[in-house]
Formats: structure tokens, sequence, C-alpha cells
């Protein structure tokens, strides 16, 4: 189709949408270099034979440990790749047992590898625990539920729930975990009709600092289930999780919108999304970007609508931006497990491609601002022109509805922005070496930041925790309400910080 082609054609950037989460935790750094080698090889530890055991230097050590962004990553001299749950509470056993309290071993539990704060940067020369093959995916049509592995992705469940009938709310992007996603919040464009992925969690499981496997709901350690949602890196390592699902809306069609605007038509559009500030239907959510044609060679506009219902509805609420009459536009019907793969004409290989150097700044929103956006619009414009080495970075704007959001009572999780309407982050790329390039991207990223919180509706920056850059105060990711409740819950359960460097909790607060 044209429009497909229009799109590809803009090589929109790699950053698009991969923005997903650590699944576990980090253990306090120490200055010791162990060689962890005669530990995890051990013949008296008995692995599950699918266990994996690695080390630098060997292709299994990079299949576990190569990242979505490599701007200020962990490092690691081993890694495991458990293939049962109960491997991964034998690492925390092996790592407590067999090392002095004098000699810890940082480490950290993840699904997908694509969290990007910059306080996992703090992790060198640890244990890599991967989780990928914890690939547990079972649907129970009856109860409508589905239990899935770490090692699941976004993308793994929209085929078997199709097929039988059901969705879920989930992230924008196929390649995160979906445990990992969850644990932070899990925003997303369902989250109008169904909330937060994390208000669709049942259960889960999870290693604790001690080395015990328990099951953790509303009925078992609710207070930490509390806490989990929202802060769930904090606690443990989550190895599985059970999910409420729902039986496919409008026989699971979706009906999805695409357009290019040009940089004359920027303005229009953005005042066309202010005139919804406060009625955004609960059904009607964007994904919008300002970016770099490399055809064109100008800065564009690219937008992605869904509407999560009927199609004649669809088309009365987007005629607002059809009436734009944008040069290059697409309206058709999907069906729910299409969303993802088909945003903006299919650019999934490229949004998930991992080893690049992405520094992502973000916010939350809760009233939208037209002149802050076109303001931004020729910031970024600017920057193109200056940096051809930041020509594949993006400002990305998440209009997201959120009814059933925030109908969830503010105390029933530790998630604190329910009131939000959207998110955006600036997402900064730069080639390796091209020092010039990322000294002004880093600058941009921060002024774009500081400027559209000052219109976003909040009294200063916020940010939620799977979107946290990690250079925020405390306050403006946990919410100031939320962190006594959420630091005594950190005493009770991780009481040594072993869990602590994915914008890790105090255990006092304040």
């Amino acid at each position: 189709m044209a429009y497909k082609k229009a799109f590809a054609a803009s090589k929109l950037t790699p950053v698009l949408l991969g923005l997903a989460f650590s699944v576990g935790g980090i253990e306090a750094l120490s200055s010791n270099l162990t060689d962890l080698r005669p530990i995890l090889t051990d013949p008296s530890i008995s692995w599950a034979s699918d266990t994996v055991i690695s080390f630098q230097g060997s292709d299994e050590f990079l299949n576990a440990t190569e990242r979505w962004t490599v701007f200020r990553p962990p490092s690691y001299t081993a890694a495991v790749s458990p293939a049962s749950e109960q491997d991964v509470r034998q690492v925390l056993t092996v790592l407590r047992v067999k090392l002095a309290t004098s000699r810890n071993i940082p480490f950290l539990a993840s699904g997908g590898r694509h969290g990007y704060t910059t306080t996992l940067g703090d992790l060198q020369n640890g244990l890599a625990i991967d989780l990928s093959q914890l690939k547990r995916l079972e649907l129970n049509t009856t109860a409508q539920t589905i239990t899935v592995g770490a090692g699941i992705t976004i993308g793994e469940v929209f085929d078997p729930l199709y097929e039988a009938g059901f969705e879920i709310q989930t992230g924008t992007c196929p390649c995160p975990s979906l445990i990992g996603v969850t644990l932070g919040g899990g925003v997303g464009r369902f989250q109008g009709v169904y909330g937060l992925v994390l208000d669709a969690l049942l259960s889960v499981n999870m290693v604790t600092a001690k080395g015990d496997l328990i099951e953790v709901s509303k009925e078992s350690y609710s207070d930490l289930f509390w806490g989990l949602r929202g802060a769930g890196a904090n606690f443990g390592i989550v190895t599985s999780a059970t999910y409420q699902v729902q039986p496919l809306a409008n026989n699971g069609d979706v009906l999805m919108a695409e357009f290019i605007f040009p940089a004359n038509q920027s303005l229009d559009f953005f005042e066309t999304v202010q005139s919804l500030n406060d009625r955004l239907p609960a059904e009607l959510a964007s994904i919008s970007i300002i970016g770099w044609n490399s055809t064109t060679n100008e800065t564009q506009l690219s937008v992605n609508w869904v509407y999560l219902g009927p199609e004649e509805e669809g088309r009365r609420a987007l005629k607002p931006f059809t009436d734009l009459n944008p040069p290059v536009s697409s309206i058709e019907v999907l069906k729910y497990n299409r969303i993802v793969a088909e945003t903006f004409g299919g650019i999934v290989e490229s949004v998930c491609q991992g080893n690049i150097i992405r520094d992502l700044y973000s916010l939350n929103l809760k009233s939208y601002s037209a002149a802050s956006y076109q303001e931004s619009f020729g910031k970024m414009a600017e920057f193109f022109e200056q940096y051809p080495g930041g020509r594949n970075s993006i400002l990305q704007f998440e209009f997201f509805p959120n009814q059933a959001m925030a109908a969830v009572a503010q105390e029933e999780t530790a998630w604190p922005w329910r009131d939000a309407t959207g998110y955006i982050n600036p997402n900064m790329l730069w080639d390796e070496g091209d020092d010039e390039t990322a000294t002004a991207a880093m600058a941009l990223g921060q002024e774009l930041r500081r400027d559209l919180a000052a219109t976003s509706g909040y009294p200063e920056l916020s940010v939620f925790l799977n979107y946290a850059r990690g250079d925020e105060k405390i306050e403006q990711i946990y919410g100031k309400e939320k962190l006594p409740r959420l630091a005594k819950l950190k005493k009770t359960w991780d009481p040594s910080h072993r869990f602590s460097f994915n914008n890790g909790l105090p255990t006092k607060y304040p």
C-alpha cells in the first residue's frame, strides 16, 4: 500500500516504541571482583539440564547479555540462563551461601533486557540472570486467565490470545518482557478501556532475597502485591505471572489510522490534539513522532491512531484529524493481534533492534499544550539540521486515554500516576564516537523534558518507573504519597538492598 511505502521511506528510527524493563533486581555492588566460574560450575550444584552458564567471550554470554540500548549499560563477567523457576531460586541461594557477605556479587535479572534507566550502569562486573528461557504460556479459557513466564515477550501473547477469543491490555512494542513491563506500570493504547497492564495482574511467583519462591497476590502477601504493581523490580525476581484477560471486543476488529504531516501542518495537528483535553474517548489512542525523513530531508510528524471499537464510531472520532487533509494517510480495520506489528507501516524489526546507543528522557502528561509541542518541533528540526549524526533521534508523544486506569482507586496499587493522559519521550540517538552530537543530543533531551514538563499539567516533572531515566528525584518517579509505604516494604523484603539498581527504593522515607 502507498502509505506503507511512505512510512518505510521516512526511515523511522529503531528507537521507536522500544520501552521495556528489567524484571528482577541487583545486589549491592562490591569493589571486590570475584571469579564466578568455580562457583557457578561447582559439581556439587545440580542445575537443570537446559540451564546455560556462560562467560565473557562466548556466543552464549553475548546472547544472555546483549541489550536494547548500550547507553550507560551494566556489565557482567558471567551469566546464568535458568531453565526453571527453581534454578532462579538456586542462583540466589548459591550467591548467598557460597560467598561471604563482604564479597557480594552484583546481579541483574531481566527478561528482554530493554530497561534503559541510567542507574543500571552502576552495576559493573556482575552476574546476569537471563530469564529468557522461562517461556511458560498457559491460557485458561474457563477462568479467562493467562499465565506467562518471565521470558515471554509482549509480542508472543497476541496470537494465542486472539486465536482463543481473548485480548489483554499491553505495551506498544512486541519485544519487551510482558512481566517486566507490568511491574513498572504497563501503559498502552488499551488503558482507557481496560486500564494498565498491572491492573490485569492476578498473581506472581517471585524469588525473594532469601531465596524463597513464593506466590504473591491479593490473598497472599497482599502488601507486597500492592508494591509489586508499580515498583516491582525492588523486591525480588518475578519468574511468572497470571493475568485476567478479556473476551475480544468488537470481534477483535480495531480501526487504525496513520498520517504524515509536514512541518507546515504540525501546529494544526497539535491544536487538534489540544482540543481533546479532558475529552479523549476511552477507545481512541495515539502514538505521534517528530522525526527526520531521510528521503525528503525534512522534519515531519508521523501519527498513528487506533480506535478500539466499531469502524463507524472510529471514523467519527478521527474526523477532526482527517479534516486536516494530511498528504499521506491510511485508515484500515485490523485484528487485535496485528496492531503492534502493523504500527507505522510495520517497522517492528527495526524497533526491536539491539545494541544501539539510546538516551531517553520522559515525562507524564495530564493536559495537552499545542504551543509547547510546536516549539519542540522547531527545536528538533534545528537539531536535525545542525547535527546529521543525530537524525535517528525522535520526540515521541503517547496520547492515551485514562478512563479505566483512573477508575482504579489510587490506593489500590503503588503506581502513582493514574490521572495521566499521556507520556512524552525524547529519544536521542547518535553513533559511538560522535561526541559532538552526543553532547548536543543530551543537552536537547534535558531541555525538551524541562520545557514540556512546564506545561504537562503537573506542578513539576513526573515520570513512571518504566520510563524513568534515573536522574529524576525519587518523588518524581514513585510519588511522594507512595514512598513511606514503599520504603517499609523495602525494609521488610530487601533490607540489604539486593534489588536496588533499577531506580532503587530507600528503606526509610522520609
